[in-house]
């Protein structure tokens, strides 16, 4: 979750069919496994931990992120929320990185760090943008190293350590409008590195929400395209 993105939507974010359908997608490929602890890598605001605490019997997350000013602590719906610069060791038994692999020069170093940080059983949910072609000026305005294929994000989990449990892409629904847009032709302006989230009218907002819903129930099933790579994987 970046802080530049939490920063345009502010309080809205979580009605935004983004991340709303983003957080949607991150329970379903969780299914009904019980959650005691949340170890949110590079969390940001910790959007998605709160929305686990919410939503499921999650009892506690310890949001790490060195954009942070400083350590601190709060709660959501009473549940403790632990904010961190760094951390040594961690018991949780979900660790999310939403979006964070293809932030650094060393995915596979990162991403083994915090495997070597967890108990054994631990399970990883991490997402990355989908595909190298569809790179945009929204990229280098997150300050991204590279965009992943589901292929290459299953071997870098492999790599890590982990075995992977189930891999996919989502916003499949959305994928060719945002490919026609990527690909078109632009002008000079596109050359300067912006976001392109943006706050849309609540008419557009919500039917790109419906889109994503009526994908849901078939993303486990989804190899083939998508904005988004998800992988869920254990530490044995």
């Amino acid at each position: 979750m970046d802080l530049k993105e939490t920063d345009i939507l502010g309080d809205s974010i979580g009605e935004h069919w983004y991340y709303c359908s983003k957080a949607a997608a991150t329970r379903r490929l969780l299914g009904d496994a019980p959650i005691t602890r949340i170890l949110d890598v590079g969390a940001g605001s910790g959007f998605f931990s709160h929305h686990l605490l919410t939503q499921t019997a999650a009892q506690e997350a310890w949001c790490v992120d060195i954009s942070y000013p400083a350590d601190s602590d709060a709660t959501t719906v009473g549940k403790p929320v632990h904010y961190r610069r760094d951390i040594d060791a961690s018991d949780a038994d979900l660790v999310l990185l939403m979006d964070v692999l293809e932030h650094v020069d060393d995915d596979l170093g990162l991403l083994k760090a915090y495997v070597d940080k967890v108990p054994s059983g631990s399970r990883f949910l991490m997402t990355v943008p989908a595909f190298q072609f569809l790179w945009s000026g929204h990229d280098d305005f997150l300050e991204h190293k590279r965009r992943y294929t589901l292929p290459q994000f299953e071997t870098l989990a492999r790599d890590a350590g982990l075995t992977v449990q189930r891999g996919a892409y989502y916003f499949g629904a959305v994928f060719p409008i945002a490919a026609v847009l990527r690909l078109l032709p632009k002008g000079p302006q596109a050359a300067v590195p912006q976001s392109q989230l943006k706050r849309h009218h609540p008419l557009v907002n919500g039917v790109l929400k419906t889109l994503c819903s009526l994908e849901l129930p078939l993303m486990g099933m989804n190899r083939l395209a998508g904005l988004s790579v998800f992988v869920l994987a254990r530490k044995p």
